[in-house]
């Protein structure tokens, strides 16, 4: 496909003939285009106990030939060619109205906004929390030793009731005492 993400575009058929739009995704095995603000469909979801039902409205894909690239010189519809760059050796796209390179660091640059201070400060806090997210990940272990549970729990130290009887560690007053002695005797 020629036209790819981040391209402006202008729509030449339908019902939002005369439209501009940013193509936000490429549907390729459908040859279809989902461009923003063009398209727009309504969904309803039901309401349940959780949420209120709500009206969703999104941008559904137009067909690959009912879209035209705007020339990024003139701003003027355009066909799209390919050709092999003679400095880098690369096969690039270019408009066949003006001839000019459509780079993709063009494309995306239109789609991308400039970055603040405080963007870049949040940055460069993600960067630092899956280091220190890895630092505090809780060991492997049994789910008794997580939660407190058995001798091992305590300190470390094997608890005295442990050693104490026959019972595996009950303490002396939870051991079963049979009354009697022999039954039929």
């Amino acid at each position: 496909m020629k036209i790819r993400q981040g391209d402006t575009v202008l729509v030449i058929s339908g019902k939002d003939k005369g439209k501009k739009g940013t193509v936000l995704r490429v549907l390729q095995s459908q040859n279809r285009v989902v461009v923003g603000g063009v398209n727009m469909r309504t969904k309803f979801t039901k309401k349940s106990p959780q949420a209120a039902g709500q009206k969703i409205q999104f941008e559904a894909g137009i067909a690959i030939g009912n879209v035209m690239m705007l020339d990024p010189k003139s701003g003027k519809p355009t066909r799209i060619g390919y050709k092999i760059d003679e400095k880098t050796g690369r096969k690039v796209r270019f408009a066949k109205v003006s001839g000019t390179v459509i780079d993709r660091a063009s494309a995306k640059s239109e789609k991308k906004t400039t970055d603040t201070k405080e963007d870049t400060a949040k940055k460069s806090t993600k960067k630092e929390k899956p280091a220190e997210v890895a630092s505090k990940k809780p060991t492997k272990g049994p789910f008794w030793k997580k939660m407190g549970f058995g001798a091992d729990a305590i300190d470390g130290e094997p608890d005295a009731h442990a050693q104490a009887g026959p019972e595996h560690g009950a303490p002396p007053s939870a051991q079963v005492h049979v009354r009697g002695g022999n039954r039929g005797s």
